[in-house]
């Protein structure tokens, strides 16, 4: 039988950094993880009164839930993370808009004389029997069902070299990168830093749009389903996802182009490694096949990833097959919970 482990974090236990702090849980590898995690304001925004500003004390922001410590997990290996399921917690989500935060602002790294946005709070009326979450203009009459698309935001392992980043910050280790990639049914590859790896994952959204341009999503507490596994001896540079339909590669920095590159070249030399090419033929493929989802283009750094389909690859099998064997495992948990 597979180990099933559930966790709810009291208020205090949550993490806001990835490095830096000791694990909540030690799990073996293979173990089903059952998780809630608090939306990015930590629950305190629950109005369209209750402005970030004066609910949310910085640095207290984009709680995680973890660190949570595979056992065997080395430096050189790679962390496996399956979504399972991400299920909204709670009936309503919220987005806002910030003074100084979002890709259509002036922002502490790009100096402006321009008045800063208005910081307003939309609520979001969440009704997953129907499958939408309702958008409601603040300033008009307007309204629309959107589709639920749940999603985490926020997900990756501790940083390298006793480094630790706060959650907020998108790098080589995960962090915030703020892709709607990151649902239910795909699995997500760390490369290990540090011993046990410490996972830890929030920031979970009922949709987002690419890019996540006003600074947040439709954001909510949830609660999610992983499976935590290990790919022995084989290290991921930077993080890769895999559904049943693409490879994904991202990468995060400053400027965006750089962010696109870092993407580019992971699926570039990942495709001619899978697939025996030489390098220039595996550019050439995924230069004519492959797409570019925007992450985020709001964070300390920006996001990008470098997807290509899979019925362009010849069949081929990342990491021995690990997505398809952890997809497996997930479906039968789901139909005996």
């Amino acid at each position: 039988m597979t180990e099933v482990v559930t966790y709810r974090p009291e208020p205090a236990e949550m993490s806001y950094t990835f490095g830096g702090r000791e694990p909540v849980l030690r799990v073996r590898p293979g173990t089903v993880v059952q998780l809630y995690t608090e939306d990015c304001y930590g629950g305190r925004v629950r109005g369209i009164d209750d402005l970030p500003s004066r609910v949310c004390e910085f640095p207290y922001l984009n709680p995680v839930t973890g660190p949570i410590h595979v056992e065997g997990a080395e430096p050189g290996d790679t962390l496996a993370v399956h979504v399972v399921a991400v299920e909204p917690a709670r009936d309503w989500a919220v987005s806002s808009t910030f003074p100084h935060f979002g890709a259509l602002t002036g922002t502490h790294a790009t100096a402006m004389l321009h008045p800063p946005l208005d910081e307003l709070v939309w609520m979001y009326d969440v009704d997953v029997a129907a499958g939408t979450v309702t958008y409601r203009a603040r300033r008009g009459d307007y309204t629309v069902a959107l589709p639920l698309d749940p999603m985490h935001g926020t997900m990756g392992v501790a940083p390298a070299a006793f480094e630790s980043r706060m959650t907020i910050v998108p790098d080589a280790h995960g962090g915030n990168m703020d892709s709607p990639e990151l649902r239910a049914g795909v699995t997500a590859y760390f490369g290990v830093n540090v011993p046990g790896a410490l996972f830890a994952v929030g920031d979970g959204h009922c949709r987002q749009g690419h890019g996540e341009v006003c600074g947040t999503g439709v954001e909510a507490a949830m609660n999610t389903t992983l499976i935590l596994d290990l790919v022995k001896g084989v290290s991921t540079q930077w993080p890769r996802l895999e559904s049943d339909d693409a490879l994904m590669s991202t990468g995060s920095a400053r400027p965006l182009e750089d962010a696109y590159r870092i993407s580019q070249h992971d699926l570039v030399t990942w495709t001619a490694e899978l697939m025996g090419l030489d390098q220039l033929d595996a550019y050439q493929l995924v230069s004519q096949a492959g797409e570019a989802p925007v992450g985020n283009v709001c964070d300390p750094n920006y996001t990008m990833l470098a997807r290509v389909a899979r019925r362009y690859l010849g069949g081929v099998t990342a990491y021995d097959g690990v997505h398809a064997r952890l997809r497996e495992t997930g479906r039968v948990h789901l139909a005996h919970r």
